[in-house]
């Protein structure tokens, strides 16, 4: 590349020598001299002429190298683009994917703890309904029951409407009414009327609220 240019500084002195002599009539500098002026020292008393004709070739082919260069460069950032974009969008599409599955999940549990409220305290004032939810909750986080809604309601012989199949019958069909959804989202919510309780029914001891009792 260093040699390259200094060809072309050496071409420019020619061009420049020769304009000179044409307009100032100095015709002494012959065709001997001219050659003379471009001869450079090779290796010890060695000379070498320079071929000029060669310049125009080598600087076509230093621009065409220098453009394929830059054409893979631009066409790798390109691809190297598109697979940073492929991944973003297959990211995001996980992400929103697993955030439906969340959403969904939490509405079915939502749903199915209205449907258990409906059917242990629909004729409750609306404190026992958010009591009954407390103590799904409660179990939930209990080291004694299982740690899902779904499984805490479903676990044998713990809710009669569960073991009967009238809840089923009543979450199939929305039959579940608007104090009990509104109970299941508070006691999701983390509203609590009975503490620690993990029981009630509708006789024995415990706290009192409407009809049952909870300990």
């Amino acid at each position: 590349m260093k040699y390259n240019k200094s060809r072309r500084i050496i071409l420019s002195l020619y061009l420049a020598a020769s304009s000179a002599a044409l307009l100032t009539g100095f015709s002494s500098l012959g065709a001997d001299a001219d050659a003379s002026l471009f001869m450079l020292p090779a290796a010890g008393a060695m000379y070498a002429e320079w071929d000029f004709s060669e310049i125009p070739r080598d600087m076509h082919t230093e621009v065409l190298e220098k453009t394929v260069t830059a054409a893979e460069e631009a066409h790798n950032e390109y691809l190297r683009k598109l697979e940073e974009e492929r991944k973003a969008a297959e990211e995001a599409q996980r992400l929103a994917e697993e955030q439906a599955a969340r959403e969904a999940a939490a509405q079915a549990d939502k749903e199915l703890l209205a449907a258990l409220i409906f059917c242990e305290a629909g004729n409750q004032p609306y404190e026992g309904q958010v009591a009954v939810g407390a103590v799904v909750m409660n179990r939930v986080k209990s080291g004694s029951y299982p740690d899902t809604i779904s499984d805490v309601i479903y676990q044998s012989g713990q809710f009669t409407p569960a073991m009967t199949g009238w809840l089923d019958s009543v979450l199939a069909s929305g039959g579940y009414t608007d104090s009990a959804m509104q109970a299941a989202e508070d006691a999701l919510a983390g509203s609590n009327p009975v503490g620690g309780c993990l029981y009630f029914s509708t006789g024995g001891g415990g706290y009192q609220i409407g009809d049952h009792f909870f300990r």
